[in-house]
């Protein structure tokens, strides 16, 4: 079947949601962007009884009217609209309070730790995944739906998360803490899309208002991307200055806080010399910013704790791997090395997810640069994910 074939395919039917019942009850989470409206019409179109349910996370006030971000009060309209065109169920659900406990607060102390967080993972893990889903199973729904990018394929021993059909567009470095009962009930019509082109076309096709939004591009709760300022307004004081420091511990100059550094990171640090110089450690105890060349970035192993692990095999020492340190790198090839961690076993699956203890390892065949603590890395096993963890502080 030809390309424009399956679009009007899909025009026409909608996309079967595998293993619901037709015609029955699903819920869409709805953000009001052109993924989730696409896929609140694909199921409508294919007979489902579709309910949306959007979230309202945080004071929208200062995103109203910014292009570009996420989960501003004009998404809550927008998905509103949508829903009346479509003629489906909408409700707006105040989860505010859960998501400044879950999710701004973590980030908050991550900065302030020296981490480098990702609370669109943490939105995903304890909010949409945890909360919304509950909800939807409150509501008799058969499935939970959502917009991302990714693949959940039937395997022999049950769900499989694998990587969507479009590399450019994929999500699964953001759903690896998804949980394998989390993994069965949940969908994801847009994932064998050929990419956001034929996204667009089928809003377009259904008279969706969305069809021509910007994708959001920032944190949602930081609208202009300044994440110092916003610590420094719910954390007054927070941002301590202090040293920078060259590895051999001698001062080089001053910072206004270890929350404005990554690892890795080069600009900014209003240092001179015969060679560039990139964040190499934060040490938020001590309040010193550790810097050195880009040589002394380079790291083969990486530690995880927290791990979440949905392959049906506990891991074994020496298995073969690709490993994404950060959702912008390409995986590169890893093997798992068990005995690097200190503690946890994955042997028993459903012990692994936040606040088990379960640490791993993986080993880069070739080492990789700017492996910072908070951010993930996720474990795959060519298109498949197969689970992955939070990285640890050296």
């Amino acid at each position: 079947m030809s390309d424009s074939e399956n679009l009007q395919q899909m025009i026409n039917n909608g996309i079967a949601l595998d293993g619901v019942t037709p015609g029955g009850r699903v819920v869409v989470a709805m953000s009001g962007g052109v993924d989730s409206s696409v896929c609140a019409a694909l199921c409508q179109r294919a007979g489902y009884e579709v309910v949306g349910i959007t979230l309202q996370l945080y004071d929208h006030g200062q995103a109203v009217q910014r292009p570009g971000a996420c989960c501003a009060g004009a998404d809550i309209y927008d998905a509103k609209q949508v829903a009346d065109a479509l003629g489906i169920a909408h409700y707006v659900l105040d989860y505010e309070d859960r998501f400044r406990a879950a999710v701004i607060d973590d980030f908050i102390d991550d900065y302030l730790a020296g981490s480098t967080p990702i609370p669109c993972i943490r939105c995903n893990q304890r909010v949409k995944f945890k909360d919304l889903l509950a909800t939807a199973r409150e509501l008799g729904a058969e499935a939970l739906v959502t917009g991302h990018y990714v693949r959940r394929i039937e395997g022999v021993q049950g769900a499989e998360l694998h990587c969507a059909a479009d590399p450019q567009k994929d999500q699964s470095y953001f759903l690896f803490t998804t949980e394998q009962a989390q993994l069965d009930y949940l969908r994801f019509p847009l994932g064998d899309l050929a990419g956001k082109a034929t996204t667009r076309a089928l809003a377009e096709a259904f008279g969706l208002g969305v069809a021509a939004k910007p994708d959001s591009q920032d944190i949602c709760f930081v609208p202009d991307g300044k994440y110092g300022d916003l610590i420094e307004r719910l954390r007054p004081g927070a941002a301590e200055p202090g040293d920078l420091v060259d590895l051999g511990g001698q001062v080089l100059g001053q910072h206004n806080g270890v929350i404005h550094y990554t690892v890795g990171q080069r600009k900014g640090l209003g240092l001179s010399g015969p060679e560039p110089l990139y964040v190499l450690k934060l040490d938020a105890t001590a309040r010193r910013v550790v810097v050195g060349p880009k040589s002394a970035l380079a790291k083969n192993l990486v530690k995880l704790h927290d791990v979440n692990w949905l392959d049906h095999e506990a891991p074994c020492e020496g298995r073969v791997v690709q490993a994404r340190i950060r959702s912008t790198h390409p995986p590169v090839d890893a093997t798992l090395n068990v005995s690097a961690a200190h503690t946890g076993v994955l042997g028993v699956l459903g012990v692994s997810g936040e606040g088990s203890g379960v640490e791993l390892a993986v080993e880069l065949v070739k080492s990789e640069d700017a492996v910072a603590p908070g951010q993930a890395c996720v474990i795959y096993d060519g298109a498949r994910v197969l689970g992955g963890g939070w990285i640890a502080r050296s």
